[in-house]
């Protein structure tokens, strides 16, 4: 079949006809690699709040701030809905600006380094 009738769409049947790539043409140990890369980058902020939260030295209003900066992110219900477009996603900015502004405050080397631990434990690099 050629790649223009694959790229057409639905054949005559109104099924879709795909091709696979061979597991040759993309190098899976690389883009587990890269998987594994992002997935760092993605959750060294969120260990580092993880562990801000649980230090003893965290204020306790940074702590309360914290907590309700990141429920307010993850729960479903918001003041403005997420579906409006351009406004949608302002208030979440606005929790993410005190959280990012909280963590910038309180973060000391202490809880850099655990977080740095936690990360490398949970994505190791060697692999």
């Amino acid at each position: 079949m050629s790649a223009a009738h694959a790229a057409a769409g639905p054949d005559a049947q109104g099924s879709l006809v795909t091709e696979v790539m061979p597991g040759t043409v993309v190098d899976e140990s690389l883009l587990m690699r890269l998987l594994r890369r992002t997935g760092r980058t993605i959750a060294r902020p969120a260990i580092q709040c993880f562990e801000m939260l649980i230090d003893g030295s965290t204020p306790h209003q940074a702590r309360l701030t914290v907590l309700a900066a990141l429920t307010y992110l993850l729960l479903p219900l918001d003041l403005i809905p997420d579906f409006i477009p351009a406004a949608g996603f302002s208030d979440d900015m606005v929790a993410l600006t005190a959280l990012l502004g909280l963590c910038t405050r309180h973060m000391t080397p202490a809880i850099r380094d655990r977080a740095q631990r936690r990360l490398d434990q949970w994505f190791p690099t060697n692999r």
